[in-house]
């Protein structure tokens, strides 16, 4: 982004902090390009106060950051009502999971428009605004209604249903209405462009034939395909630090001669989780060869504990692994090891490193960083094999991985065991084109691409 174009403006639901080492992909990004041009990034405090709306600036560098606190009510209503009871199950094909209540689209709009409200007191003619995530859908809307002129892009972190799913959701063409308000709309893969383009054809009936412009509500809106990326460097850094050394080191004394197989993921009920757990159960009993010889770690990081449907999950895999490890368990050897807590970034690496089988199998995905991860960090030389979900959008780019269908559970014991037992001339073959394929698409290709294309409009 040219800094004769003005300031970089982010707004986000969870704000980073420029100044400090981030933790995401998108923190990385973000970070980079707001400290090269100077800029605001405006995003919810993670503080629930009496009310929504007080706004704390404060510097890091060449950035304002604008923290605002919203009030219990809104948090109820705007977060864990329709950002994560509506939109997030319905943009994961999870209908059935939708808890439509008229007071929480109510919260969620208000919510945007706070933040609309607090962005336009700190705005400058030549900003460029970059709105993030499926919590802020109607920001846009909001900033036109309040005479904003500034040039406008939002990104999708997750995937976008196809039309039918989406003419389900409540207000449904509100929300196409608030996409159009939009200069430019990013979403992780082509199969997401062409959803936008086939629920604009088939609900409104918008009879433009290409799919990156699309005119509706008297406004035209581009959409394309920007595939987030990883920050490989970084990553792939963090395997000199003292905790991935640590990790290695015990995790290789205590498993010596075997293989492992690793997952990592939020506890989500998106991810496949008991699926996978009943992956490698069957594993097991179809190869017995796998017994006490492979181990299948799996960390399922705490998310939306207060959310019903993930109280549910949680106790489901405990279950599912309790039940698994009592059946095939023996004195020296524990099949899964799971893990319901955070771990340290630096840790993932070093496991990472030594995993044979990378597993991402999640029921769909906006795009999976973990798979892009796992390659980063193989040892060229002898990699392990990258097992990836057909429903994580991350197999749109990476078709060198053993792609699943983690419905399929046959067929995804079958293809890890594939992994399993794949000569190692193979597994570098695999491993180079997909670590190309990372490099050459990491998180600041991504950024500068969308905000060059943004600027181009």
């Amino acid at each position: 982004m040219d800094s004769k174009t003005g300031r970089l403006i982010v707004v986000s639901n969870r704000m980073g902090d420029p100044g400090k080492p981030a933790q995401g992909g998108m923190a990385v990004a973000l970070n980079q390009a707001l400290n090269a041009v100077g800029g605001v990034w405006l995003g919810w405090s993670g503080e629930i106060t009496e009310r929504t709306g007080a706004v704390r600036l404060s510097k890091s560098g060449p950035v304002q950051l604008a923290a605002m606190d919203i009030s219990q009510q809104d948090y109820d209503g705007y977060y864990l009502g329709y950002s994560n009871s509506v939109l997030w199950p319905a943009f994961h094909h999870r209908l059935d999971l939708i808890d439509t209540q008229p007071e929480h689209f109510a919260a969620y709009r208000r919510v945007n428009r706070a933040f609309a409200q607090k962005l336009v007191k700190l705005l400058e003619p030549e900003d460029t605004i970059w709105v993030h995530d499926y919590h802020m859908l109607f920001m846009a809307m909001e900033l036109r209604s309040m005479g904003v002129e500034n040039k406008i892009g939002f990104f999708l972190h997750i995937p976008l249903p196809p039309s039918q799913i989406m003419a389900a959701i409540p207000n449904n063409e509100l929300l196409m209405r608030a996409f159009t308000h939009f200069d430019l709309v990013g979403f992780q893969t082509h199969a997401d462009v062409m959803n936008f383009h086939l629920y604009a054809q088939r609900v409104l009936g918008v009879e433009d034939d290409d799919p990156n412009h699309i005119t509706a509500f008297g406004r035209t809106v581009r959409a394309q395909a920007f595939p987030i990326g990883v920050d490989v460097d970084q990553f792939r850094a963090l395997l000199e630090t003292d905790q991935a050394k640590e990790l290695v080191g015990r995790i290789g004394g205590s498993t010596a001669g075997r293989v492992l197989i690793t997952g990592v993921d939020r506890l989500d009920y998106s991810k496949g989780l008991p699926e996978r757990l009943k992956v490698f159960d069957r594993l097991i009993e179809k190869y017995p060869e796998n017994h006490r010889l492979t181990t299948l770690v799996q960390i399922a990081s705490p998310t939306r504990e207060s959310v019903e449907a993930y109280a549910d999950i949680r106790k489901e895999l405990e279950g599912l692994s309790g039940s698994i490890n009592g059946k095939h368990a023996r004195i020296d050897w524990t099949p899964i090891r799971y893990i319901h807590r955070n771990v340290p970034r630096a840790r993932l690496a070093g496991l990472f490193s030594i995993s044979r089988v990378g597993l991402v199998t999640p029921l769909r995905d906006g795009m999976n960083l973990v798979a892009k991860e796992y390659v980063a960090v193989q040892d060229d030389d002898d990699p392990g094999v990258l097992v990836l979900s057909q429903f994580a959008g991350a197999a749109e780019e990476m078709e060198e991985a053993l792609i699943v269908n983690p419905h399929d559970i046959e067929q995804t014991v079958d293809t890890v065991q594939r992994a399993l037992v794949m000569p190692q001339s193979e597994r570098r073959e695999r491993q180079a084109a997909l670590k190309k394929r990372v490099e050459d698409g990491n998180v600041e290709a991504w950024c500068a691409s969308f905000l060059a294309r943004l600027q181009s409009i």
